[in-house]
């Protein structure tokens, strides 16, 4: 059976692209006859509120988008992360990483693509600093990954060259996410994950995780992105297409509607819900393209 999931961190309040994010995951899931499972995604102590949580999941269930079995909050289970970050640590695939933000944007080379930056290996050969506080990263080989994405098909990515060493616990002592996501899909049994093509060079390093851990990993497909009106991503400081924002202005059924059409799934921004959305759903009606969202 599918298991997909919706793993929001509880840092504000949900904008249009979450909800694009949310609602193809859920009719992926569902048209399938499967699950759709709730994380709560509060690892970082510093950003995460209860309040935004309780936020989220009040919109989620607003827009008909209803999830199984209790939500899963990552703030609870520290000592899961512990045990198989140790598991890592015992391979001899670690290191403590002393290096600054500043060191790293000063030693990082960018990504041809698309302006990442790579981890130099500055830390990787250094002799321990005891009390110095440090972040742990993960050894990556000089390898290749492929896997077939679920909407942009096939990928390869090396992860020396193109990842580099990542961080699975970071220097304040807060879980890491390509960490954390790995053992909580791999132990709520998830296997499809639907998210933004923002994260489609996360999937690699989750893949090489999983694969250390000996998870099985799930079934990735990623999305187009919608921007704003000067073509730069979504943020949560885009009120004007956020909840609270568009709550206030619109019907649960509008805005499934226009994302149902944003998405290729109806041919105009009719009042729809996501049930009524099922029947019809296929992968081969999203773009790959991202879309531009004017202010609702």
């Amino acid at each position: 059976m599918t298991k997909g999931r919706f793993a929001p961190s509880p840092t504000g309040r949900m904008h249009l692209g979450n909800v694009f994010s949310a609602l193809l995951s859920w009719l992926s899931a569902k048209s399938q006859g499967g699950e759709w499972l709730l994380r709560i995604e509060d690892i970082d102590p510093q950003r995460s509120r209860q309040e935004y949580a309780e936020w989220l999941m009040d919109d989620l269930t607003w827009l008909g988008l209803t999830w199984d079995g209790e939500p899963v909050y990552q703030s609870r289970r520290s000592d899961i992360y512990e045990h198989y970050y140790q598991q890592l640590k015992e391979q001899g695939l670690t290191y403590p990483c002393y290096c600054t933000r500043a060191d790293l944007l000063a030693t990082q080379a960018p990504h041809e693509s698309d302006g990442r930056v790579v981890y130099a290996g500055t830390c990787r050969h250094l002799p321990p600093k005891p009390g110095c506080p440090a972040a742990t990263r993960l050894i990556v080989p000089d390898r290749d990954i492929t896997f077939t994405d679920g909407h942009y098909g096939r990928q390869t990515v090396n992860l020396a060259r193109q990842v580099g060493d990542f961080i699975i616990r970071r220097k304040d002592g807060a879980w890491a996410y390509q960490l954390a996501v790995v053992v909580d899909d791999a132990l709520m049994g998830v296997n499809e994950v639907v998210r933004g093509r923002d994260l489609l060079l996360s999937s690699p390093q989750q893949l090489y995780v999983a694969e250390l851990l000996h998870f099985t990993p799930p079934r990735f497909v990623h999305l187009p992105l919608l921007l704003g009106d000067s073509s730069q991503r979504l943020s949560k400081r885009d009120r004007s297409l956020d909840m609270e924002h568009l709550r206030s202005r619109r019907k649960p059924e509008e805005i499934i509607g226009l994302l149902a059409f944003t998405a290729g799934l109806q041919p105009e921004p009719q009042p729809v819900t996501p049930q009524q959305l099922l029947s019809g759903f296929s992968w081969n009606l999203v773009p790959r393209h991202d879309i531009i969202m004017t202010a609702q």
